[in-house]
């Protein structure tokens, strides 16, 4: 009985996750317009407060993983340190840099499309998983083009019906170039000049 019991958690922590995932899957996206980038301690480069209309809320982006600014999460850190082949501190500064980026595009109103799927977060309140197009262009590729972010996380099809396949697979390839042209946290890698796919 006490072998069992490891397994039947972890089958029903799975099934509870594909669950949430499948709920989410099946909800309609929504799609919020003029909304404004709100200041707050957490916010960084890929979660941040917003305010669309009379609802603030703090968004999670589908797609990306944007270096963290500090150690608070030390071992993700560390892991996103490797994947770009910078030392922590590097990581931490190009985190800024990303919090800044999206702040300074963010000035001007933006439109956002969620189905309100819940991601993790690191206080008490839920932060919502979303897309952010501003002047007509996905925040999300203008982070990984500019060596900002990585292809990573949750994704699924997107609202114009792209299977999230080929749109990971499109981010992958804006990731490659950024790394070629040792853009934004590529700048000091130790492998910026590979080409070995993305990790």
């Amino acid at each position: 009985m006490r072998r069992t019991w490891p397994v039947t958690a972890v089958t029903l922590v799975l099934l509870v996750v594909h669950g949430s995932a499948s709920a989410a899957e099946r909800r309609p996206w929504v799609t919020l317009t003029d909304c404004r980038y709100m200041a707050a301690k957490d916010n960084d480069g890929d979660s941040f407060r917003v305010r669309c209309g009379s609802r603030d809320f703090h968004l999670r982006l589908y797609f990306v993983d944007a270096p963290e600014t500090n150690l608070r999460y030390a071992e993700r850190t560390r892991e996103q340190s490797e994947h770009f082949g910078v030392t922590l501190d590097e990581t931490m500064k190009a985190g800024a840099r990303a919090r800044d980026t999206v702040q300074g595009m963010l000035r001007e109103p933006f439109v956002v499309r969620t189905r309100w799927a819940t991601a993790g977060g690191r206080g008490r309140e839920p932060r919502y998983y979303a897309l952010v197009e501003v002047g007509g262009r996905s925040l999300v590729e203008v982070l990984v083009s500019r060596g900002l972010a990585r292809p990573k996380g949750v994704s699924l099809a997107l609202p114009t019906g792209e299977k999230a396949r080929a749109y990971v697979e499109r981010l992958e390839a804006l990731e490659r170039d950024a790394r070629q042209k040792r853009l934004g946290i590529w700048a000091t890698s130790t492998d910026a000049t590979t080409d070995s796919p993305t990790r």
